[in-house]
């Protein structure tokens, strides 16, 4: 970046997020800061961080000598996320909503918010880089692989790369604690967060019962013999081995089980023993509601792909995309194939885009 701009930063109350307004402001930029209140249904319960979050959030601007701002987008995350999320666990599915965080919270609501303060850019604290190049936009993984946040960024469109910033891209984590504990910055040790976009981390299944009616039914195996009882199918997942409470079956063969598929008009979830069973081995995948950071679609050909957040690239071909919709084919059986999730494709570091698995 050349010369001094005015920048609005994300502040989630993260280290993560405040090395990058330290990293901005010793960089000599005008910089403000944003905290997104998102989430009011149960702001006082023993779950919801966001008032520690924004108290760690002022300190660190405090600390590093910017403006803050606390933004309430309750309504539209509700709106715009929450329902989304909602639908999808009462079809069945398994959705990510931090892909829909980023593509429509924090580079949508967020993005035109900063706009309106008179901003050039915004910056956030994902682990991913952004390369211009002939006017185009390029979003790039992060160097640092293991954290590596591109896959929740598949959704953003040129317009919103244009105006994002990545400070952390370059930087492995290790090395945003040390200059956080070396700035002085209170979110130094802080731990990282891992529960619901913009909600926090507590007990997803009593949280998803205060929004959508649960439906007890039965537990079968692929050849319909009854094993146990599942609690509604909205708390399962594809290839989800704990709490399925079924391990000492008097039928089974010994081997772990695992949740392999829902019939959903029967309200029965399918299971089978072992890791490796074939019916959580695919080779294909279907995906519509597609994305794509470039100008133009990917032509079809060989990539490579990540079916969920933490697993290695895969290599595979692209169908061509018709009426909105594409097939992915694996060159190796994937496991656990998930409908709901985001199948995100890559050409080497450069993120492509995607779609949501069917």
């Amino acid at each position: 970046m050349t010369g001094k701009k005015r920048i609005v930063v994300g502040m989630s109350g993260g280290v993560d997020s405040s090395v990058t307004a330290w990293l901005l402001k010793q960089q000599g930029h005008e910089v403000i800061g944003v905290f997104m209140q998102n989430w009011e249904d149960d702001n006082d319960d023993e779950y919801c961080s966001i008032k520690q979050d924004a108290l760690d959030a002022m300190s660190v601007a405090d600390i590093v000598g910017i403006d803050m701002e606390i933004v309430n987008f309750a309504k539209e995350y509700k709106d715009r996320v929450f329902s989304y999320f909602l639908k999808e666990y009462s079809a069945g599915r398994t959705p990510n909503p931090d892909v829909l965080c980023n593509a429509e919270i924090k580079f949508k609501a967020f993005l035109d918010y900063a706009l309106e303060l008179g901003a050039d850019c915004i910056a956030t604290g994902h682990y991913a880089r952004k390369l211009e190049r002939d006017g185009v936009h390029y979003l790039l993984k992060g160097v640092d692989h293991s954290k590596d946040q591109s896959y929740f960024l598949y959704r953003l469109q040129q317009h919103q790369l244009s105006k994002a910033l990545f400070p952390l891209g370059d930087i492995h984590k290790t090395e945003v604690r040390r200059l956080a504990e070396e700035a002085g910055l209170p979110t130094a040790t802080k731990k990282d967060s891992t529960g619901i976009c913009f909600i926090g981390e507590r007990p997803f299944r009593e949280f998803l019962q205060r929004y959508l009616p649960t439906k007890p039914g039965e537990m079968i195996t692929p050849d319909g013999k009854v094993v146990g009882k599942h609690v509604g199918l909205m708390f399962y997942t594809l290839g989800q081995r704990k709490g399925l409470n079924i391990g000492g079956n008097k039928d089974g063969n010994g081997e772990p089980w695992f949740v392999a598929g829902k019939d959903i008009p029967g309200n029965k979830l399918i299971v089978v023993q072992g890791h490796d069973h074939p019916l959580l081995l695919k080779s294909t995948l279907a995906m519509d509601d597609l994305s794509w950071t470039l100008p133009q679609p990917p032509a079809a050909g060989d990539y490579a792909a990540k079916n969920r957040y933490r697993m290695a690239d895969a290599p595979c071909s692209l169908s061509p995309i018709v009426d909105g919709r594409a097939t992915l084919t694996f060159r190796d059986k994937q496991w656990a194939v998930t409908p709901g999730q985001s199948a995100v494709l890559y050409d080497g570091d450069i993120c492509l885009g995607g779609g949501i698995i069917q």
